[in-house]
């Protein structure tokens, strides 16, 4: 059921966003909002949409929520591709976008895609002003300075550190960086349907984790050709991760309780928590 469930969201994200970008002007920095947009895995939209599903949400309330994380996920990774940044060349499997343009056109194109984030959390589709506001306010606080921003800003400075950082420090960081906006995803059908959080929150947070767990197994033993990206940059920069600090078995164990957390916390939603059981087991195992 996951994967059809997934490919299904994929390409609804996928037309929904090449929909709402249809009438912007034929200029650079448009087509490099596209570029960065188009594929990847779809995790935190496809979050948005199984838990507003969850909690009978309308699809087109739950894909504007959705289109708009994606946005801004994908800006987050166009900054991130630059020289100043992490530097890479290379992103599921193609130039990222300041090789493939420069990097006056990937640093514009990342700041029209955060715009264009806040401005899907607009829609009217989305319900009630309050809930709206409550989106928009928790997006803002996932990806600024109290989660994404911070994790990464946390990350540059661990590479000048004079010690490499602990696990307690690595979890902080990787909350931030990547399981701030999994955490906003993961609790956005809640907020929609004007629901307890709770429960998806704890789902989320140990979901964003064992994610970031099995990114940094990944780095170690997977298959460049396969996760489209550098890998094995972290060892090479010696920085620390959650493979270097648990041992590559030690890594896997963790990620593996952590999924069992997830699937847990969703003990209040029954045979309907089906498919977000499923996810959780599916980001240790994948391969990109």
């Amino acid at each position: 059921m996951l994967p059809e469930r997934l490919a299904a969201a994929q390409a609804a994200i996928a037309a929904h966003l090449e929909a709402a970008m249809a009438g912007l002007p034929d200029q650079p920095v448009v087509h490099a909002m596209r570029y960065a947009v188009a594929g990847g895995k779809r995790l935190r939209g496809f979050l948005v949409l199984e838990t507003a599903a969850l909690h009978g949400v309308p699809a087109a309330a739950a894909l504007e929520a959705a289109a708009a994380v994606e946005c801004l996920h994908a800006y987050s990774l166009v900054h991130d591709d630059l020289p100043a940044m992490d530097d890479d060349a290379l992103r599921r499997g193609l130039p990222t976008v300041h090789v493939k343009w420069d990097e006056a056109v990937a640093i514009l194109a990342g700041d029209a895609l955060q715009t264009l984030a806040f401005q899907f959390l607009t829609h009217d589709a989305l319900g009630p002003a309050d809930r709206r506001l409550a989106l928009v306010a928790g997006l803002a606080r996932a990806s600024g300075a109290e989660g994404m921003v911070l994790g990464q800003a946390l990350d540059i400075a661990a590479e000048t550190a004079a010690l490499p950082l602990t696990l307690e420090q690595i979890t902080a960081l990787q909350a931030g960086k990547t399981g701030a906006l999994i955490l906003w995803s993961g609790t956005a059908g809640a907020v929609l349907a004007g629901a307890d959080p709770a429960p998806l929150a704890a789902y989320a947070r140990a979901l964003g984790l064992a994610f970031q767990i099995a990114d940094d197994v990944l780095d170690v033993e997977g298959d460049a050709a396969k996760a489209g990206k550098a890998l094995r940059k972290d060892a090479a920069a010696g920085k620390a991760t959650f493979v270097s600090l648990l041992g590559l078995e030690g890594a896997k164990a963790r990620a593996a309780a952590l999924v069992a957390e997830a699937q847990a916390a969703l003990a209040p939603y029954g045979a309907r928590g089906d498919v977000l059981r499923d996810l959780a087991q599916y980001v240790i195992a994948r391969d990109s």
